[in-house]
């Protein structure tokens, strides 16, 4: 059975896409900082016949993800993990932007180098990260979180260009606005436009399931339609 990782399992569009990819039939290692949120996600996931076992982690702590992921050996990670203090520059205070910068961009860097040289050695496996169109449409508020998912998007196709010849896939979602907790906000009656978590995590999935042969590098998704007024990610 293959396995997949995916970080910030917990909640939102890190847990719709364990619960897709185990009902893929993925061996799901669902990791996020809290054990009782994770220990619901898995539950739910084994009621349904599928396989999950949680991982606390929290990626932003090298030393941590090194020791947890000494070995590793997963066929698909989903880096998923990503926090957002969206509010003006000046507002910003440093230790949010370094939390940003932590969570978004070094993350990376630490869960893939550490999974990464198994998907080397067996020429197979596929690393998707979970971006954001804000990576490219700048908005206020975002002078940090769009940048780190810029970041994202030229981080993963230089990676891409690099792995490609060891049998890798490497792929980067960018969904645009989606109903979830995210950033503290509450979901109400007023996101029934934006697209939903399952929606993106069906994406991964499609991503994730093509061929050997084809690799669906970049993937943008947004809602359809979008109500008069709102800003159109």
């Amino acid at each position: 059975m293959p396995r997949a990782l995916v970080t910030g399992a917990s909640r939102g569009i890190g847990r719709a896409i364990a619960e897709r990819l185990a009902r893929d039939g993925f061996d799901v290692v669902a990791a996020a900082r809290g054990q009782r949120e994770l220990d619901e996600v898995c539950a739910e996931i084994t009621a349904a016949g599928g396989r999950c076992q949680p991982l606390v982690l929290d990626v932003s702590d090298p030393q941590s993800v090194a020791a947890a992921l000494l070995g590793a050996d997963v066929d698909v990670l989903v880096n998923n993990a990503g926090i957002g203090a969206l509010k003006p520059f000046m507002e910003t205070t440093a230790a949010e932007w370094q939390r940003m910068i932590d969570v978004n961009v070094n993350a990376l860097y630490h869960v893939t180098h550490a999974v990464l040289p198994s998907m080397i050695e067996k020429k197979a496996g596929h690393i998707c990260t979970i971006g954001s169109i804000s990576g490219r449409s700048a908005f206020v508020g975002g002078s940090c979180y769009a940048a780190t998912k810029a970041f994202v998007t030229s981080w993963s196709e230089s990676l891409m260009l690099e792995v490609r010849e060891h049998g890798v896939k490497v792929s980067v979602v960018m969904p645009g606005s989606v109903t979830t907790h995210f950033n503290d906000h509450v979901p109400s009656d007023d996101d029934a436009w934006k697209l939903s978590a399952a929606d993106v995590a069906d994406t991964v999935s499609y991503v994730v399931g093509t061929p050997p042969n084809v690799l669906v590098h970049r993937a943008e998704v947004r809602t359809l339609t979008v109500p008069h007024g709102r800003a159109r990610r």
